[in-house]
């Protein structure tokens, strides 16, 4: 797997996932000074991660995206491996 620079904005948003921590866009700006985090989790997943991203109403009833690391289910799993079998990847 590929890994970031411990500097990197990337490797410090991987460090918040990874110790469990839901992320969202306004956290990580204010954290990490990551503008786009969706570009930033779409670096982890091409990296092996699973990141996903769920949606949930915010107490002050706005909708906001979390980012959380996860396990990738078994049918992600096989699909992959399909993929690497038909010479995709």
């Amino acid at each position: 797997m590929k890994t970031f620079s411990n500097q990197s904005k990337t490797y410090k948003l991987f460090t918040a996932l990874k110790s469990g921590e839901a992320v969202t866009a306004s956290q990580a700006e204010k954290r990490f000074g990551i503008k786009n985090i969706s570009a930033e989790a779409s670096r982890l997943r091409a990296a092996g991660y699973a990141v996903y991203a769920t949606n949930r109403v915010a107490g002050n009833h706005v909708e906001v995206t979390e980012y959380v690391l996860g396990q990738p289910s078994r049918k992600l799993i096989a699909a992959g491996y399909k993929a690497m079998a038909l010479g995709l990847v």
